[in-house]
């Protein structure tokens, strides 16, 4: 089995592009989720987390406050530093154990999405790499349209990124997102059709 990883900038699109990977059978392992799943209520990591920033990153159910967090360790290396110690190992593991498993089950390729597997190095341990761009003043327009945080915090969290030049430097397969969703999801079948011809179908279309 082939573990692509996808990745892109901020407000790019890679969600979307894994979500309608997602419908058309493509497994994807979401490091995002995991990052949750292991920061869950009552777990080991969630307690690892509390200890190194406060207990007042719990919200008003137990859970863990990760837009509070983010606040807190963004614009801090030292701190990003600390909190991606604490968490990375604990998202590789289970991470692995997902794409384990659903190597047993004999699919073609998998997807894993991460927002920083470039700038951790991490994509060099894939089968390939895909990279979802956009042109950079959509991405500014389309993160102030979502996050409504201001002009200088959109340009602030888009800098804190690796430019996306490098990312596509070094992807095997890119999908610009700088036009129309239906563009975007034209591209991504497109992908989706090269993936499958290149690595085999998901299990479900397995005979």
């Amino acid at each position: 089995m082939a573990v692509l990883a996808l990745t892109g900038g901020i407000a790019c699109g890679k969600s979307t592009v894994a979500r309608t990977m997602a419908a058309l059978g493509v497994p994807v392992v979401d490091a995002d989720q995991v990052a949750r799943d292991v920061t869950r209520p009552g777990s080991e990591g969630l307690q690892a987390v509390l200890d190194a920033f406060g207990q007042d990153l719990l919200d008003d159910t137990g859970a863990l406050d990760r837009k509070r967090l983010g606040d807190r360790v963004f614009g801090d290396p030292a701190l990003r530093e600390r909190l991606n110690g604490i968490l990375h190992p604990r998202i590789g593991a289970e991470s692995m154990e997902r794409l384990q498993t659903l190597s047993l089950a004999g699919h073609g390729f998998v997807l894993y999405e991460a927002s920083v597997v470039v700038e951790n190095g991490a994509w060099r341990g894939f089968d390939g790499l895909v990279v979802v761009t956009a042109q950079p003043s959509v991405q500014l327009q389309r993160l102030l349209g979502r996050d409504r945080r201001g002009e200088a915090d959109a340009r602030a969290r888009i800098a804190s990124q690796w430019p996306l030049s490098r990312k596509v430097a070094l992807a095997r397969w890119v999908v610009d997102n700088s036009s129309s969703q239906e563009r975007l999801l034209a591209r991504t079948r497109e992908l989706y059709a090269e993936l499958v011809t290149r690595f085999g179908p998901p299990r479900r279309n397995l005979s």
